[in-house]
């Protein structure tokens, strides 16, 4: 249990770590189109390995819990991250389409969750 807490810890590091590095946020990254190109591929199919392939398995029912809850608390940090720049994009007349595909993906994809967590269980 501890072993897979701390891979999933480390993916979820390097996966910021990747991200900081693609937002470059002191400049100090001065890359040329074709390294940012490969960073931006290195970042998304990174995100697709995290996303899709690692799995979560849960020993019993109290890190059950504990997995739903860090999940919930997920989807309401990117919502509220994804409303803010909402809000402020719209303000500044520059709203941008994948903010609202993404916070309407991840509604659709909590409905949809919801929805077979009933027929299901």
């Amino acid at each position: 249990m501890i072993r897979e807490f701390f891979s999933e810890t480390a993916v979820g590091i390097v996966m910021l770590l990747l991200i900081i590095i693609l937002v470059n946020p002191t400049g100090m990254l001065m890359a040329t189109s074709t390294e940012m190109m490969l960073l931006v591929g290195i970042v998304l199919l990174f995100g697709l390995f995290a996303l899709f392939v690692w799995r979560e398995k849960a020993e019993d029912e109290r890190e059950i819990m504990h997995r739903m809850f860090a999940d919930r608390i997920g989807f309401l940090a990117g919502s509220a991250t994804l409303m803010l720049g909402i809000i402020i994009e719209s303000l500044r007349h520059n709203l941008s389409d994948w903010l609202l595909i993404a916070l309407g993906t991840m509604v659709l994809a909590k409905i949809f969750g919801s929805i077979y967590g009933k027929l299901k269980h």
